[in-house]
Formats: structure tokens, sequence, C-alpha cells
């Protein structure tokens, strides 16, 4: 049986235009190569493959791909083709003939156009499969069409006529070649043997399998997207900052329309991995990355860096905190400046104060590390009070060891804690100690040297 659907990425072109070291396909917008949102887009429509058309520095594409296909969150099975000879798109896609050839329909995307919705290739297959065509193009209409080719319909016939060679009539027409297409393979395979090389690089054009598989009596449709941004092709570094503009206005709309509060859409950064619910407030120059989740009537000052973070309802970020990989429970609330590290776990109502560094802990129940502390590798209980300029001695070199604070547990300012070590329930220790040994709990723990006074004597 041969399976139904494979995706086609175009990714081998140069990107002189680029004028970088990096591979086109690999340039990043919201922290993701172009690729990559290219993938996870075409990941929606549980393609049998991904075949991933590489030709320049195409060693370090494939790397990139194999290292991070996981993580990107892909499902399908990925394949690489190799087009040696970079001389135009019908060459590339005859190079990948060998991949594409046991499935039954190739969805060809462009490895530099991530703004395609999921959407529209599902409509864009749709119509293909309801007009049993051979070829279905996806077009749009643009503002200015120069530099596209233009979709010129006579008597049912479709071409697309290269800006080079319109005229008076064609150059007019705004609806042009999004560089997208929908092919039956079979179809293809034959016509692709067909091309002849155009143009003064002698380049083989896939635009020309259209006037073949008409030729042959094959039928030729069109499909246009909806909005013209969505076959947005980068070429230079301007192109990739205003594609990521178009990104950052899609997303923010989305989140509006459902009901989040963004105080300034055009200066807030939110991944479009992240969810966020109704009510909940987000503050200027913030940016929310990764598979952040926040829930609702949350706040989130100003110029706050969030990424693969969880927040409960009702939680609070005052301004520029960066919190990564932790877990905020309702309720809970930062102060300015807070740094919270991976696998922290800040309980129900509880509060980090300026300037407090959390690492791999979990801050109790209604808990307060008010201010310049660092707490790291600890189990800290309910009602736990941490006095300014504590710090948990977690590293002794070798290994990181644990500190564990019991239930309303009050630590006096600039406490240090020798982990590994225990602190009971109900305890009290001293400002200015070091803990060195478990304190039991409902105990008063003092550990510093006895002040001593010296006069100064004269002269000296």
């Amino acid at each position: 049986m041969v399976a139904s659907l494979s995706i086609l990425v175009l990714a081998g072109g140069k990107g002189t235009r680029m004028k970088s070291a990096t591979p086109k396909p690999l340039h990043k917008i919201f922290g993701l190569p172009l690729l990559a949102h290219i993938l996870q887009t075409a990941d929606t429509l549980k393609p049998a493959a991904n075949v991933i058309l590489c030709g320049h520095q195409a060693d370090i594409l494939k790397q990139t791909v194999k290292e991070n296909y996981s993580a990107w969150g892909i499902k399908a099975k990925a394949e690489f083709a190799l087009q040696k000879v970079l001389n135009g798109s019908g060459s590339a896609v005859k190079s990948a003939m060998p991949a594409l050839k046991k499935y039954k329909q190739v969805l060809i995307l462009a490895g530099d156009a991530p703004l395609i919705e999921a959407d529209t290739l599902k409509q864009l297959i749709k119509h293909h499969n309801a007009k049993k065509a051979s070829c279905t193009v996806l077009t749009v209409e643009v503002p200015n069409p120069k530099g596209y080719g233009r979709i010129v319909k006579t008597n049912n016939i479709i071409r697309i006529v290269e800006e080079s060679e319109t005229d008076s009539k064609t150059a007019p027409i705004k609806e042009v070649n999004s560089g997208m297409y929908i092919f039956e393979v079979k179809d293809l395979e034959k016509v692709l043997k067909l091309l002849k090389p155009q143009g003064p690089k002698h380049e083989y054009y896939l635009t020309d399998t259209l006037a073949l598989l008409q030729k042959q009596g094959k039928k030729v449709e069109i499909f246009k997207a909806a909005d013209y941004k969505e076959a947005m092709g980068i070429n230079s570094k301007k192109q990739l900052a205003e594609a990521a503009q178009a990104m950052r206005e899609k997303i923010n709309n989305k989140l509006m329309n459902e009901g989040v509060i963004l105080i300034d859409p055009q200066n807030t950064y939110i991944d479009k991995t992240v969810k966020i619910g109704a009510d909940t407030v987000i503050y200027p120059n913030c940016y929310i990355y990764g598979k952040t989740v926040i829930g609702e009537n949350c706040k989130i000052g100003p110029n706050c860096w969030i990424e693969n973070s969880k927040f409960e309802n009702n939680v609070e970020i005052k301004m520029s905190c960066y919190i990564l990989d932790s877990y905020l429970k309702e309720g809970s609330q930062t102060e300015p400046f807070a740094k919270l590290r991976p696998q922290t776990v800040v309980e129900n109502k509880a509060k980090i104060g300026s300037f407090v560094e959390i690492k791999k802990s979990t801050i109790g129940k209604g808990s307060k590390v008010p201010h310049l502390s660092y707490i790291g590798d600890t189990v800290m209980g309910a009602g736990v009070n941490i006095g300014a300029g504590a710090i948990t001695c977690n590293y002794d070199g070798e290994h990181k060891h644990q500190t564990i604070i019991g239930d309303d547990v009050f630590v006096g300012s600039n406490t240090n804690f020798v982990a590994p070590v225990k602190v009971g329930a109900g305890a009290k220790i001293g400002a200015g100690s070091t803990i060195t040994e478990d304190i039991p709990a409902k105990t008063l723990a003092i550990a510093r040297a006895r002040q001593v006074n010296l006069k100064n004597k004269k002269g000296k």
C-alpha cells in the first residue's frame, strides 16, 4: 500500500543575500530555525515523512536537524535528499524523487517561508483532492507583484509567467506563485524527466512541470491563500526581521482574541507554542518562549524572560524577572529582579523577593524569601521566612548537597546553610549564623562568634 502524503522542504539554496555563514534555513525567529517552524507546521498534517532537500552546507543542515528533530516536537520520520548541483527548483525536486516515489502525494514547501499556516495547507490539500488534480499551486495576491511569477489563466490553462517574461498584460497581475505545491508523485516523476534547462544559468524550473502536465491532459489547479504574508520568503536579514514581526503580530492577535491583555503588542514577544489564560496581563518587553503555560488572571510585569515554565492562576511576576523551567502555583509571586532557575517549584501564595535566586528547590506554601538570597537544592516547608542575604552553600567543590527546612522556620538575615543540613519545623536561626549541623524542631540556633570591641590605641 502506498502511503498518502509526504512533505518535501526545499532547503538547499545558498541564501547569498543573507550575508551569513549560517545556512539560510537555520536562521532563527523566536529562538527556532526557519526550518523548524516549517516542519512544525507540516507535522500537523500527519505526513508519512518529511523529506528535507539539502544542498549548500548540507552537512551542517543535516546535523542540526538530526540533533534537534525530537526537541522541535516533530513526529513524522525525517529523510534527507541531496542536490549536488544547485541548478534550479526542478533539479532540486528531481534529486528528492528517490525518497518521494514510495508516497502517493508530495506537498512541496519552501525552506525559507516560515509563516505558512497549517489551516492553509489543509485547505490546499482538500481542494487538490476534491478537484482530483495532478498538481495544485498555492497562490497569493500581493500588493506589489514585482519579482514574483504571475498566475495567468486562459481557457482553463494555468501558466506561471516569470517576472522577466511579463508584458503589459501580465505584469499588473497581482496573483502570484507562492513556490508551494502539492503533486501526485507518479505524475510529477514523469514530467520531471522532460524538463529542459532554461535561462542564462541553464536551470531546471519546477514551474515548467505545469505546462508539461497539462499537455499530457492532466489537471492543474490553483488555491489562493487568504493572507499573502503566509508566502513571505526570507532572503535577507531585513526580511528575517519583517517575518518575525509578522509572526509576532499574528500570535499576539490570536492571544488577545482569546482574552489575554497585552499592554503593548508591538513590543511583546511570545512563542506560538505558549498558552496563556484569559484576563492575564502582559506588560511590554516580555519574552515568553517554549512550552510555557500561564493560567488565568496572572500579571507579568515589564522586561521579563520566561521560558518552558508553568504558572497556575493568579500568579504575579513583577518587572525584570528571569524564569526558566520552573513551576509557580496559585497566587505565588516574584518581586523585581528575581531569578528562578530550572526545577524550581514555588507553592501556593509563596513569595520570591527582589534579587533572589532559586535553583532546583521547592519553596513551600506561603513561605517567603524576601530579598538578596540564594536558595539552591533546597526543600522548604510551608510558612517559612528567610531573612535577607541567606545562602544555601550547596556545593562543596565536587558535589551538590541538599538543605531541608521544615514548616514555620524563621531564618535570620545573613544565615549560611552548609549543606547537607536539616532544620526542624518551628526552629529559629539567629542572624549571621553559619549552620553546619542539623537543628531540632522548635529550637533556637545561633552559630556565630561572640562580638569583641577593641579600643583604638592612641596613634594607631
